[in-house]
């Protein structure tokens, strides 16, 4: 399989993505799933959850993730999708693998959920003879398991959630096609915030302009709902939004906005400098730098997440920076969830061990920041990186800063 973005369009002269294919293959991943976690349905509310089985792109509204739209998983059938009625007409006259949908209220409002969990939900499950089955939910409301229970005694509801990270953790090799092109998106729109970096420009200005990239090239939206461009002392701590702070010289401005594109997110970020850098900021840059590498030549199968980490971080500490890194996750999974299991550098309790296998996605991003630099003294950077059977592979492209790294 080629490891480079081909192109969107759905073209005559070359053999690129068969999404019907894709999608089959999702389905029976998610059913083989489904059958070994002991469920007789599977029920999903998550946005990607409901995109890995429907393909369905739908209106997405600020803050409503997992109450607009859900699929039902049963044996022997299509996905059965339940959407707004802002969506069915459109379901129904293009979406002809959709051979049954019903319609659904915004999944918040006690008599509203009643009404769909007696109505929709009740009259699925009982038309494919599941009023008794074992039903795996991924996310919900208190509400709508409490009215699950009421309305279908004989229903016991299940984790539905871990099946569906164990069918997305491996990449089909159609996903990762689609998350090639997303990267190439998200190169380009983290290319245009950095070559927008100049004395007296707005984050906000630098991000308008990377968010016009990403609609102008196809993506749908960004990797984060709040696009991140912090500059100067506001990476110290980060400040993990845009803002209307003024670029100065001096500054060091980060870029962290992504894109997603056919449901796939392509997740990259680069920090770069205004003007000229001090010698603390480029000790930094450096030793994130390395950091960077350091995780990326761990990421191979007969290694794990943990020996990723420890690499990352013991190169950070031969620049006196080990203990510097932001108190998050220095990697995570990516795919049709824009941030999924497994982690790399989560130090939370019930962490687990994973052995890197061929076909998992990441994004590398490890973060230091020191206070009290002039002009800000944090910096990350960002790779999407595809798990092979040797080395890893680097899907993303952007260019490092030179003048911030201290070999050059």
């Amino acid at each position: 399989m080629d490891r480079y973005a081909r192109g969107q369009a759905n073209v005559g002269y070359e053999d690129r993505l068969d999404v019907r294919d894709l999608r089959a293959g999702r389905i029976a991943k998610a059913q083989a799933a489904r059958r070994e976690a002991g469920l007789d349905a599977l029920l999903v509310w998550k946005d990607e959850n409901v995109r890995y089985l429907t393909d369905l792109r739908p209106q997405l509204l600020a803050g409503k993730s997992t109450v607009l739209n859900g699929a039902l998983l049963i044996d022997g059938a299509d996905p059965i999708l339940f959407c707004s009625g802002g969506e069915k007409d459109r379901v129904d006259r293009t979406m002809s693998w959709i051979t049954e949908s019903h319609i659904i209220p915004i999944m918040e409002e006690r008599s509203l959920i009643s009404g769909a969990v007696g109505t929709a939900l009740r009259g699925a499950l009982a038309d494919h003879g599941l009023l008794r089955c074992r039903l795996g939910v991924d996310e919900s409301s208190t509400i709508f398991f409490e009215e699950v229970a009421r309305q279908l005694p004989n229903v016991e509801v299940a984790d539905g959630d871990t099946p569906m990270q164990q069918s997305r953790r491996i990449k089909l090799p159609g996903e990762l096609l689609l998350l090639e092109e997303a990267t190439a998106i998200a190169d380009a729109v983290t290319a245009t915030a950095v070559r927008g970096v100049r004395e007296g420009v707005r984050e906000n200005e630098l991000a308008a302009d990377a968010m016009h990239t990403l609609f102008h090239l196809g993506g749908e939206y960004a990797h984060v709902m709040t696009p991140f461009v912090a500059s100067g002392e506001h990476m110290s701590p980060p400040n993990r939004i845009s803002s209307d702070k003024i670029v100065r010289n001096g500054d060091l401005i980060f870029v962290d906005i992504g894109a997603s594109w056919s449901g796939y997110f392509g997740d990259v970020a680069r920090t770069a400098i205004c003007g000229r850098p001090s010698t603390a900021q480029r000790e930094i840059y450096t030793a994130v730098y390395a950091s960077l590498r350091a995780g990326i030549e761990h990421m191979r199968p007969g290694k794990t997440n943990v020996d990723a980490a420890r690499a990352i971080r013991a190169a950070a500490e031969e620049f006196g920076l080990g203990d510097r890194f932001l108190s998050l996750f220095i990697g995570h999974g990516v795919g049709i969830g824009s941030n999924e299991p497994p982690y790399i550098g989560e130090t939370l309790p019930g962490s687990p061990e994973y052995e890197f296998e061929p076909g998992m996605v990441f994004a590398l991003e490890p973060l230091i920041w020191v206070d009290g630099i002039r002009g800000g003294g944090g910096v990350r950077l960002e790779e999407m990186i595809t798990i092979t059977d040797a080395e890893a592979h680097v899907m993303s492209r952007t260019a490092f800063c030179d003048e911030l790294l201290l070999d050059s």
